[in-house]
């Protein structure tokens, strides 16, 4: 495991090589995004399938955004000190993705759940409380948080993917923790 131990307080640091190849597929996203934008509208209306050059360009604008955010996530990621995450006797500081846990005590974490949504593994944060969570941030944050609870009823899901760690490792280090402080 690539978990830092210090007393009762364990850090998991952000993964460099993992990181590196998010924002190269982020690039690699943005790339073809610009593509699609920059596609004349002759050309898509050639096209037998898909030969709307609204969903075509609209597909581009948001496969840009999107990874745009994602790769400049994973930049900072790259260039960042911080760990990414931290569980020590008060609580877990998530701060390995662009929605970010932060910190959360253990006397408001329920457990945690394994999840696979569209082929991607994440760790579930279950909250006593999750209402009281959604509220908090900006109002992109809010929706974000509003949509998590949605989809996998928690505003808050952990993955693996920038960390020092696998996804087998997380489970069973969160679950080691809450058991132990909770």
């Amino acid at each position: 495991m690539n978990a830092l131990m210090q007393d009762d307080r364990q850090v998991v640091l952000l993964s460099k090589g993992k990181n590196l190849g998010l924002l190269l597929i982020g690039v690699v996203f943005v790339a073809l995004g610009a593509w699609m934008i920059a596609m004349p509208d002759a050309d898509i209306e050639a096209q037998r399938r898909f030969n709307s050059p609204w969903l075509i360009h609209g597909l581009g604008w948001a496969a840009v955004l999107f990874f745009g955010l994602c790769s400049l996530v994973a930049a900072r990621n790259l260039f960042s000190s911080r760990p990414g995450l931290v569980l020590d006797r008060e609580g877990l500081t998530d701060q390995s993705s662009g929605l970010a846990v932060g910190f959360i005590p253990w006397r408001d974490i329920a457990g945690f759940e394994p999840c696979i949504l569209q082929g991607q593994k994440m760790l579930v944060v279950l909250l006593e409380n999750p209402q009281a969570y959604v509220e908090k941030g900006g109002p992109i944050r809010r929706h974000l948080y509003r949509m998590n609870l949605g989809l996998v009823g928690s505003p808050f899901a952990i993955s693996a993917n920038a960390l020092k760690l696998d996804f087998d490792e997380l489970v069973a280090l969160c679950n080691r923790h809450h058991d132990r402080h909770r």
